[in-house]
């Protein structure tokens, strides 16, 4: 196992996520206990040390699995992550009560590691409202010992992480954001990542594979990769980009089932970051992948001033091409229900002033059609 210097510890380079536990039934809130333990087991006596769960995942069901079998081990042995659940707005009054309940669950006197969870646009002027409290109940937390190190994540653009690290940076150890080489160009991933290094903060890295995305390749993708490293997995390749990135501390993956789980851990074994060809290379072909696959936009803004509505159309473009290249997910609709009511895309009317004027010929009426048929707002 490959393992980082943080601080005064040594982390496993692959950490196991346990947003993706194996489930039954088809069930996200079912977790089959009993491969979970095996893969917990299997991670803990192969060298992963770090463990990384939240309040929310699997319906609040990962941190009492995480403590039922993490807590077969000594606890000085692993490290813990778990995550206060800013992403809802109605927990923001409660910092106290879920952090206690946290602890409970996962039955252990403290975090090792403990996050502000996903940062955006929805929840950072809660965040950052002095009336909750949040950063200061958790920094006394810290000041007592029962977090270790505090950091947050992030899924919110680069403005939005700059006004967060603008009033918390100082107390931030560690960032995590979502980082793997589709999302570099494609969610400003590189200027994100760029940015917590200007801060001197540490990148901890989730959705490595875009939740399972980037296990599999075009088939003029697989012949690029075969091209370059014969031997390496289409997997391997989004780690190896990983390995390749300074700053890049912690690697997250959010494994369901043992094959993942010891594929992963194998890349691990070694240190392999890609050459400079090898990057440019990978990151130039998934930006064209993921160009064809949208909408070509060119954010010009020509359509705005001819939108009776007032709506950020480019920004709802890239949205749209978003949600459509991934297959959907929840980042435009996070995105999307963080904007005013009427600034979604439900509030086209179809007039078609901004086709009349969009140089690419794009045909936003259907697009902003589809789109909320597709996200419900």
């Amino acid at each position: 196992m490959v393992y980082r210097k943080f601080q005064n510890l040594q982390l496993s380079g692959l950490g196991l996520g346990m947003m993706r536990l194996p489930v039954l039934e088809g069930e996200d809130s079912k977790v089959d206990e009993a491969a979970a333990a095996e893969m917990i087991d299997y991670a803990y006596q192969n060298g992963i040390n770090y463990f990384d769960t939240a309040w929310g995942y699997h319906s609040g069901n990962s941190e009492l699995v995480a403590g039922k079998y993490l807590n077969r081990y000594p606890r000085e042995s692993y490290y813990l992550a778990s995550k206060f659940p800013g992403y809802d707005l109605s927990n923001m009054d409660k910092v106290e009560e879920i952090f206690e309940r946290q602890l409970e669950k996962c039955q252990t006197p403290y975090f090792d590691f403990y996050l502000f969870h996903n940062v955006y646009e929805g929840n950072i002027d809660a965040y950052l409202n002095p009336k909750y409290g949040i950063c200061d109940y958790l920094l006394k937390q810290k000041e007592n010992g029962r977090i270790r190190h505090l950091g947050f994540s992030a899924h919110g653009s680069v403005e939005v992480i700059r006004r967060f690290l603008d009033a918390y940076g100082k107390h931030m150890e560690f960032g995590q954001l979502q980082l793997n080489y589709m999302d570099w160009h494609f969610q400003n991933a590189q200027e994100k990542a760029a940015l917590l290094t200007e801060h001197g903060i540490p990148v901890w890295v989730m959705e490595p594979l875009r939740g399972g995305k980037l296990a599999k390749a075009s088939q003029e993708m697989t012949a690029v990769m075969q091209s370059l490293r014969p031997d390496e997995t289409v997997p391997g390749w989004a780690f190896r980009f990983l390995q390749s990135i300074p700053g890049v501390t912690m690697v997250l993956s959010g494994m369901s089932d043992m094959e993942q789980l010891k594929a992963n851990m194998a890349t691990y074994e070694t240190e392999a970051p890609l050459s400079k060809e090898e990057f440019d290379t990978l990151v130039a072909r998934m930006d064209e992948e993921t160009r064809k696959a949208g909408l070509p936009c060119t954010a010009c803004h020509y359509c705005t001033s001819h939108c009776p509505k007032g709506l950020p159309i480019p920004e709802l473009i890239s949205l749209y091409n978003e949600h459509k290249a991934t297959g959907g997910g929840f980042i435009a609709p996070m995105a999307i229900g963080s904007m005013p009511q009427e600034k979604r895309p439900a509030n086209c009317i179809g007039c078609k002033g901004c086709e009349q004027v969009c140089p690419q010929q794009i045909k936003i009426s259907e697009m902003m059609a589809d789109f909320t048929s597709l996200i419900g707002m």
